[in-house]
């Protein structure tokens, strides 16, 4: 006569955890977006429009001692008026698994376009601002910051 028991909770967490955990373990390292996915976002974002330098400014440590939380100021030229104004910024960390970080966006109301905040980056890299234009215009500039320690790619 053969007995079957239910396995406990504890049991099943303990499997499942196991079995997380290996399955996390034997993962390859986490990959870099493709250069395909990187200019579709740039062309989606600038919606065809070549970019230019100047009138916009980047503004990053060169280099990252935490690459979990690395300060980051992105500033535009314009005369944010009705007819002249910027209408969104977009950053990019190209070796980071999800290049697109954040997009900003603006009205003529906001005044200036302006914006700080922190981000999270993979490795040694280059970080790209572009910023679109009312015109249709697309402006970027570029900087590239060395991770000493702490990104979120190892």
């Amino acid at each position: 006569m053969t007995t079957h028991h239910s396995p406990s909770k504890r049991t099943l967490l303990s499997a499942g955890a196991a079995l997380s955990a290996a399955t996390f373990l034997g993962m390859p390292g986490r990959a870099i977006a493709s250069l395909e996915d990187i200019e579709k976002a740039i062309s989606d974002f600038g919606g065809g429009a070549s970019a230019k330098t100047g009138k916009i400014t980047l503004k990053m440590p060169e280099i990252a001692e935490n690459g979990n939380s690395v300060p980051i100021s992105v500033s535009v030229e314009s005369a944010m008026t009705e007819d002249d104004y910027v209408e969104s910024v977009m950053i990019l960390a190209r070796a980071n698994p999800h290049p697109e970080v954040i997009t900003f966006r603006f009205t003529p109301a906001s005044g200036i376009a302006n914006v700080s905040t922190r981000m999270r980056l993979a490795q040694t890299q280059n970080v790209v601002a572009y910023a679109k234009l009312s015109g249709g215009a697309l402006l970027t500039d570029t900087l590239n910051v060395k991770v000493t320690v702490g990104g979120c790619g190892g």
